[in-house]
């Protein structure tokens, strides 16, 4: 148990009250960002975030994060507990106050935390307004506590109902289906957060319990972000085995930055305040980045890398393929946006600037065989980036003097208006065809691609740039890019990704993401990357034809024409017996008997008439029949591009892309048996 360190300061005056409630529930988007699955995570997000609170404030060191039956989630800390008693200015319990008024916490300068993650204060009083049925159990002062609300609305006052020689909060909420889309909450994702969460704050145990299925999980990491380190860069080379990691506190401000350089050529580089992740950065990075740079620059100079005349390394020589975390703590975070996505404070880029500064030249000294390998891949770096903005400019040049030509192979469109254009990518010149014809040339642009891409996910920009076949693709998207890559000027508003359904086809799919992902994922944040599903089989008898893109489909459809094939017959052969019923009573003068034999039909037996066609590829469709199923925006099925979390794609790509041959081994062995109908 941590100890309870000044715990009669986190009192009743404590919390301050700022507003109420009522909005919640009619804008909900406004506090949650949504109301899909992001939104309905985020309400398990801010009641874990209030138990990490406590445990930076030095208060708690486990949390337990249940998922129940019923879709209910119940969190609970060992940290202090909620207040109870009376609070002076709404002249309820103050755990009342703080689960049903808005902006009620002890987060706004009352003396409850010196830093938190909850700066809005909107947290576990906007989780009980969007929930059907809520509960809050407070251990304090020798009592358990516990108060009861329905869609926030209190059911009886704050009463003890037992007696407990700990302390702490937990929290029992059952989401609203009322507000949200669905209700069911994802294991995988609430793993994920708690994962970054303990990383984030060393010492702290979090255990994850999925009560359906029984599945228990627990998190604690010592080394904090060094250990976050590793995690990340478990399936690529390094360079420095010795993790860079240094923590100091300036000016109220704490400094964690740990980083490990990689012989991958992206960077990654993630930054967190109060355990927020800022996923645009703010001024955290922007003095990491000068501090890095500079240090770089400094330690070349002075160790003969860099002669008097040489042009200084810039941030991006400096940058390539860097893991790096940079974690602050401040009393009092400014963040852009409801979504706290971005650190406004200036006098964190000061902190952070000096703390990287000074360690980060000392931690080159002292490890100079590291220090050798980062200088010798900053350098390499460089030499690519001057060699790629050449090839750049020369790509930018020729889209620039091709002008509405374009590249020859791309058939464009009529339509110049990017919002209601898109452009296919097909997978070989048969399918190209097929597709030009079969198209709408009003609004769609084809771009047949041959063979297979460069695996961008091994190369640097120049080697990239060299690919006749991905400067076709960079000219016709009309952005550029690098750092002149200007998303205004995308041609289409739709990217389509079409490619054969067997493995060929998701290869070059598969390659083709990596391209968007390491180098246009704005486009894919922009939500215009799509993924064409040509169909997998063709179902006839006689005129009727139908298009299965699933096995289950397809099953689906065989069952339906078998049922009409065998009600028809069964039709006929009832019209026969009834044919032959009437003749004998006209014979006999009698009714025929009412007794008949049931044939039995097999489900499995097939249908005569019934004609399958397998779809191997796009070419083997004639373009009428490319345009039905594929192309035509009232029949084709078409998946969106989005990335759900930045850390996790990034190590995907690494494993199925990258140079490291075990952690792919260990994947397809993992997922081999999910894989269906492979066709080699």
């Amino acid at each position: 148990m941590p100890t309870k360190k000044a715990a009669n300061e986190y009192k009743a005056e404590s919390i301050q009250v700022l507003t109420g409630l009522e909005p919640v529930r009619k804008r909900p988007g406004m506090y949650i960002g949504s109301t899909g699955p992001a939104g309905l995570h985020h309400l398990v997000w801010e009641v874990i975030d209030n138990a990490i609170d406590e445990a930076m404030a030095g208060y708690a060191n486990k949390i337990e994060v249940e998922i129940l039956e019923d879709d209910k989630v119940r969190v609970s800390d060992n940290g202090r507990g909620i207040p109870v008693e009376k609070h002076p200015q709404t002249k309820k319990s103050t755990l009342e106050t703080v689960m049903t008024m808005l902006h009620a916490g002890g987060k706004f300068g009352g003396g409850g935390y010196k830093v938190s993650g909850g700066l809005h204060g909107v947290g576990v009083s906007v989780v009980n307004a969007l929930s059907l049925w809520t509960e809050a159990r407070v251990a304090r002062d020798g009592k358990i506590y516990a108060q009861e609300y329905k869609r926030g609305k209190p059911q009886g006052a704050v009463k003890p109902v037992g007696k407990s020689k700990e302390t702490g909060t937990t929290i029992i909420f059952q989401p609203d289906p009322e507000i949200f889309e669905t209700t069911t909450f994802n294991l995988g994702t609430i793993l994920d957060y708690a994962r970054q969460q303990a990383y984030l704050t060393k010492g702290v145990t979090i255990k994850v319990t999925d009560h359906r299925d029984g599945a228990v999980y627990a998190f604690h990491f010592e080394g904090g972000i060094s250990s976050y380190i590793k995690h990340l860069d478990k399936n690529k080379g390094f360079l420095n085995e010795a993790i860079f990691y240094t923590e100091k506190e300036v000016s109220d401000i704490t400094t964690e930055i740990a980083l490990q350089y990689t012989d991958s050529f992206k960077e990654n580089i993630y930054t967190y305040a109060n355990n927020i992740h800022t996923i645009e950065g703010g001024m955290h990075l922007t003095g990491f980045r000068s501090s890095l740079t500079r240090v770089i620059n400094d330690y070349a100079k002075k160790f003969g890398y860099l002669k008097n005349g040489d042009l200084a390394l810039q941030g991006e020589d400096a940058r390539e393929g860097l893991t790096a975390i940079i974690s602050v703590k401040l009393k009092n975070p400014q963040f852009e946006g409801q979504t706290k996505a971005k650190l406004g404070n200036p006098e964190v880029r000061t902190v952070v600037e000096s703390v990287m500064g000074e360690k980060f030249a000392a931690f080159l000294e002292e490890h100079p065989d590291d220090a050798k390998r980062i200088m010798e891949k900053v350098f390499l770096a460089a030499k690519a980036r001057m060699a790629a903005r050449a090839a750049r400019d020369s790509v930018i040049k020729r889209g620039i003097l091709e002008g509405i030509t374009l590249p020859g192979k791309l058939a464009d469109c009529s339509e110049k208006d990017p919002a209601k254009s898109e452009l296919f990518i097909v997978e070989g010149d048969s399918a190209g065809g097929s597709a030009k014809q079969g198209r709408d040339r009003g609004f769609q642009a084809i771009l047949p691609l041959r063979g297979k891409i460069l695996n961008i996910e091994k190369a640097r920009l120049d080697k990239m740039l060299a690919s006749q076949e991905i400067k076709a693709l960079i000219i016709a998207l009309g952005t550029a890019i690098g750092e002149q890559m200007d998303m205004s000027r995308l041609r289409y508003g739709r990217i389509v990704i079409m490619t054969d359904a067997d493995v060929d086809g998701a290869h070059i799919r598969t390659l083709l993401l990596t391209l968007f992902y390491r180098h246009f994922e704005e486009l894919i944040s922009g939500g215009h990357l799509y993924i064409a599903q040509p169909p997998l089989y063709k179902i006839s008898k006689g005129k009727e034809a139908h298009y299965a893109y699933t096995d289950a489909d397809k099953e689906e459809i065989i069952s339906e024409l078998s049922s009409k094939a065998r009600s028809k017959e069964q039709g006929a052969r009832n019209k026969e017996e009834q044919k032959e019923k009437s003749v004998l009573e006209e014979i006999e003068g009698e009714p025929a008997n009412e007794t008949e034999q049931v044939e039995t039909v097999d489900e499995a037996t097939k249908v005569a008439g019934i004609s399958i066609q397998r779809y191997k590829g796009l070419g083997e469709m004639n373009p009428e029949q490319l345009w039905e199923t594929t192309m035509n925006p009232e029949n084709r099925v078409l998946f969106q591009v989005n990335i759900e979390d930045a850390e996790k794609a990034n190590e995907i790509f690494s494993i199925l892309m990258g140079d490291e041959v075990m952690p792919r081994k260990r994947f397809i062995q993992a997922h081999a048996k999910s894989v269906k109908n492979l066709d080699i």
